[in-house]
């Protein structure tokens, strides 16, 4: 459920973006370091939410990777300081064969 709200947040805030940008289609001066050119405002909008949806995504894979590696880190410190609780399996059940009943 949690995944179908996001992704229904994430069509309604792509569909407002969309229309922002195509209602701002005026040519604007975009000033660089190096230099300054023109560019509709639509792809300086697009651009910047393109920009901005790619940081927060690796700002997200980053830290998912360092809390992957710090569980992973927790799981060997944990398991060094317990040794005598080592992994066993199961025990499974044998079962019995039904015992026929004849008279």
């Amino acid at each position: 459920m949690k995944n179908q709200w996001a992704l229904l947040l994430g069509i309604v805030f792509a569909l407002i973006v969309a229309i922002f940008a195509v209602i701002n289609v005026d040519p604007v001066t975009v000033n660089y370091l190096f230099g300054e050119s023109e560019w509709p405002l639509i792809l300086v909008i697009l651009g910047s939410v393109l920009m901005g949806g790619i940081i927060i995504g690796s700002v997200g894979i980053v830290r998912i990777y360092s809390l992957q590696r710090e569980i992973k880190h927790l799981k060997k410190e944990k398991e060094a300081l317990q040794p005598n609780t080592a992994k066993k399996e199961p025990v499974k059940a044998e079962k019995k064969p039904k015992e026929s009943t004849q008279s």
